[in-house]
């Protein structure tokens, strides 16, 4: 093996160390928030409303910040973009460990910030550096990621329930994970090839920008209809479940186990979208794997909740690995990935964002979760139609 061929190898064993766990970082300090928020709320003596305004925070960090992040990424390099935004991360997880109330806000709005360039950047940067293995990579991305947030949902209530450490030490030890991230990042800030590639790329003129195409819209809105899924669920699939007659330990399994059935779809869908021209067959497959699964919720006997749970999973999974990949397979540059990127996250997290306090509204109105549940059958629709549009094989931008 020659000497530029180990260099190479060893640089690309460090780049996708680098996405592996800056991957790690994007959900798992959000996730870790739910299962304690009780003890948040009683330790300093907040509103409920303000308790779950912190679940909220993310979500429109993400919708406000995600436009930007290209426009920052083609100025400095996504590289050295994505090291700094880790920094941020880093901060903000401390300062949401200190103890008070303003500093929790304070340092959950960092974390909505830092990771908005996490979710944006990513998948353009699978797309400069592995144009050939962008299922793969994205496979990797989108796995990681999930694997760590239910990790994440998991850990924070027994650390917070069983140590001396409390509710601070189960947000805060998410730092060791930045860090650690750091560390991996900065031989890619050592590089500064991209910038230059990046800067050619932006250069290049589009003839119109991709908003003024139907398909960023129906990929920006299947971004959103898949959000608010999971996120509404997150926020009520555990009350839901406990009307009906569940123990609260029970439906907090129940919740993990929807978060780890995602994971086997979040590897493979990306895989499978990455050799296929059209994926509206994907479209169709996770689509059936969400009826089933809310269907089951609504009529089906409560003794198979487990199953209904795992087919919520793996359509969650599907449809979260698919929309990733359609930000790098419906773009023809980098820039242009993180731009469809950018206005389909920032879009549809604000769609998501009023899904859990829109579910509230109408259980609130009706008294029941009936409507709810019907609710969901609903966006699934949607999502289907919006999905089966951004399936084809076209572009969002201008060129023929």
């Amino acid at each position: 093996m020659s000497t530029n061929t180990a260099l190479n190898k060893k640089n690309t064993i460090l780049l996708i160390l680098g996405i592996i766990f800056i991957s790690s970082t994007l959900r798992s300090p959000l996730t870790s928030v739910g299962p304690i928020i009780s003890y948040i709320r009683d330790g300093l003596a907040i509103s409920n409303v303000l308790a779950g305004f912190i679940t909220t925070i993310p979500l429109l960090a993400f919708a406000v910040i995600s436009p930007f992040a290209p426009k920052v990424a083609r100025r400095f390099g996504m590289e050295l973009t994505l090291f700094f935004s880790i920094l941020l991360l880093t901060g903000g997880i401390i300062i949401r460990s200190l103890g008070t109330t303003s500093l929790l806000l304070i340092g959950t709005a960092l974390i909505g910030i830092a990771i908005s360039f996490g979710n944006v950047l990513m998948p353009s940067l699978i797309k400069l550096k592995f144009p050939l293995q962008v299922g793969l990579l994205t496979a990797i991305f989108t796995v990681f990621m999930n694997l760590t947030a239910g990790i994440g949902a998991g850990v924070s209530y027994p650390i917070a329930e069983g140590t001396a450490y409390g509710w601070q030490g189960a947000l805060g030890c998410w730092v060791i994970l930045a860090i650690i991230a750091i560390i991996v990042w900065i031989p890619q800030i050592r590089k500064r090839e991209e910038n230059v590639e990046v800067r050619k790329i932006s250069a290049t003129k589009k003839s119109k920008s991709i908003l003024y195409n139907p398909l960023t819209w129906t990929i920006t809105l299947s971004m959103g209809f898949q959000s608010l899924i999971f996120y509404t669920t997150a926020a009520w699939l555990p009350e839901i479940l406990q009307s009906e007659g569940m123990k609260a330990e029970q439906s907090g399994w129940m919740l993990s186990i929807m978060q780890f059935s995602q994971l086997p779809m979040t590897f493979i869908i990306p895989i499978i979208a990455g050799r296929l021209k059209d994926q509206r067959m994907l479209v169709v497959i996770y689509t059936a794997l969400y009826l089933i699964g809310f269907i089951g919720l609504l009529s089906g006997p409560a003794s198979l909740t487990v199953v209904w749970m795992i087919f919520l999973g793996l359509a969650g999974g599907a449809s979260f690995g698919l929309v990733m990949m359609f930000f790098s397979l419906r773009s023809r540059t980098p820039i242009e990935a993180a731009e469809l990127s950018g206005t389909a996250q920032s879009i549809g997290y604000l769609l998501a964002a009023l899904g859990p306090v829109f579910f509230g509204f109408i259980h609130d109105e009706t008294a029941s979760w009936f409507i709810p549940k019907i609710l969901f059958i609903v966006i699934i629709v949607l999502l289907f139609f919006a999905g089966m549009h951004a399936g084809r094989d076209r572009f969002v931008s201008s060129e023929n």
